[in-house]
């Protein structure tokens, strides 16, 4: 298997985790309301856009259209997440659960952030 075969299984690999993800958006906003601070505005709308927002990269990165701009796009989302979200979330908790919840969550999102940037950094590479 070659390296360029490895890449773009990883990439598809993601998509999918990324279409799931947003699928589960709309199948469970009040899971996910929860961890939107107090002080952003329509907490279940922002659930849902946020949903569509996955599904989209995630069809970008399967159909290998418009990978660029899903990969930055995606990178810059995850990264609004840690600042707006997880940060806040991290430093409000009340308990260790909950900081630990969102300590976890500032690791994977700017993990999944810096893999979207490389995706759309090498999107040339991956054709």
């Amino acid at each position: 298997m070659t390296q360029h075969s490895i890449s773009r299984i990883a990439v598809i690999i993601l998509g999918i985790i990324m279409i799931l993800f947003g699928i589960y958006h709309f199948m469970k906003p009040d899971n996910l309301v929860v961890f939107v601070p107090n002080f952003l505005p329509g907490k279940k709308l922002l659930v849902y856009l946020v949903g569509l927002a996955f599904v989209g990269a995630g069809l970008a990165f399967i159909a290998h259209k418009y990978v660029k701009i899903a990969g930055y796009m995606l990178a810059v989302l995850l990264i609004t997440f840690v600042l707006l979200i997880h940060l806040p979330n991290y430093l409000d908790a009340g308990d260790a659960d909950m900081k630990s919840v969102a300590f976890v969550n500032i690791l994977k999102d700017t993990a999944l952030a810096a893999f979207a940037m490389y995706i759309g950094s090498e999107a040339r590479n991956l054709d």
